[in-house]
């Protein structure tokens, strides 16, 4: 595989990658994805950094829309179907010759049990003893017929029913892994995030925010900024807080040095930040299939 990596990415000497063993409790990360992932992807280093750990970079194979989809990379990897004898295998090469912790996936439309189970398979025979993360996305235009006309028709309780539909495609999928392989494969709850968000912005309680959808609304600071489902800007930190919520079993309230996260003409604010924060970590611990428990509620899984 190390041969075949270096002759199709042109790369010499350098195509495994491999870490230490953190003392810091920090996670060893592979992961595939699209653009859904991204603003989770981009900022979970930084936010891992302000908590004091030392995370090494994710090994990512990622790509927009169905390219980086779980069944596509791992057809992309393998050289089979529409790459046949054209194998790029990325993270299969240092999977097979590393250790690692995790592994996240971003989640398509259509999805099987059998394309993840693929991953875990390939894992478990490089002797892996890792976890597993699929993200269940969020809401988007699509599931409803007739598109809204207005935000108003944007309640509470439709978005709420969009997340169940959506938990309805991917929770089955991460309940069968589960019985097949033992409880290593959990959900990243940013679906559970986004309906959240939505109901802390008809309270009143996102400052900056001006909208609920873009699409719909027009305002540029709104949640969702495009009628696929892409997030609004500024909304970036809030995916890479589920993802280190849900990872490192830990509430982002707690992380107290100031995290370098990207601003646009002060947006968003330290105020939604922290919002954003507690958002998080409400989603988190409220999604039975993340695996993280606070009982005592003192921001820290009860695990750990």
């Amino acid at each position: 595989m190390v041969e075949i990596y270096e002759k199709s990415s042109k790369r010499k000497g350098d195509v495994i990658t491999s870490y230490e063993e953190p003392t810091d409790g920090s996670l060893r990360i592979v992961g595939t994805g699209h653009s859904f992932m991204m603003p989770g992807y981009s900022t979970l280093p930084l936010i891992t950094r302000a908590a004091g750990l030392q995370q090494p970079a994710p090994v990512l194979h990622v790509g927009g829309g169905i390219t980086g989809s779980s069944r596509y990379k791992w057809e992309e990897e393998n050289g089979i179907f529409g790459f046949d004898k054209k194998p790029v295998p990325k993270l299969l090469c240092s999977i097979a010759c590393a250790k690692w912790d995790a592994m996240m996936w971003g989640p398509y439309y259509n999805d099987r049990t059998e394309y993840y189970a693929c991953w875990i398979d390939f894992c478990r025979k490089h002797q892996q003893d890792m976890k597993f993360y699929l993200s269940d996305a969020w809401p988007q235009l699509d599931q409803l017929n007739p598109v809204p006309k207005s935000e108003d028709e944007l309640t509470d309780e439709v978005i709420a029913r969009m997340h169940d539909e959506k938990r309805a495609t991917y929770g089955p999928i991460i309940r069968e892994l589960n019985a097949k392989y033992g409880d290593c494969v959990f959900v990243l709850p940013t679906s559970r995030a986004m309906v959240i968000a939505v109901e802390y912005y008809h309270r009143g309680e996102l400052p900056g925010v001006q909208g609920l959808h873009k699409a719909i609304g027009g305002k540029d600071r709104s949640l969702w900024r495009d009628r696929l489902g892409h997030l609004g800007p500024g909304l970036e930190s809030l995916e890479g807080y589920v993802f280190y919520a849900t990872l490192y079993g830990r509430s982002p309230e707690l992380i107290e040095n100031e995290i370098p996260l990207p601003r646009k003409n002060g947006y968003p604010s330290e105020d939604l930040d922290r919002a954003f924060r507690k958002i998080a970590w409400e989603a988190v611990t409220s999604d039975p299939m993340s695996g993280v428990v606070d009982e005592d509620k003192n921001g820290i899984a009860d695990d750990r």
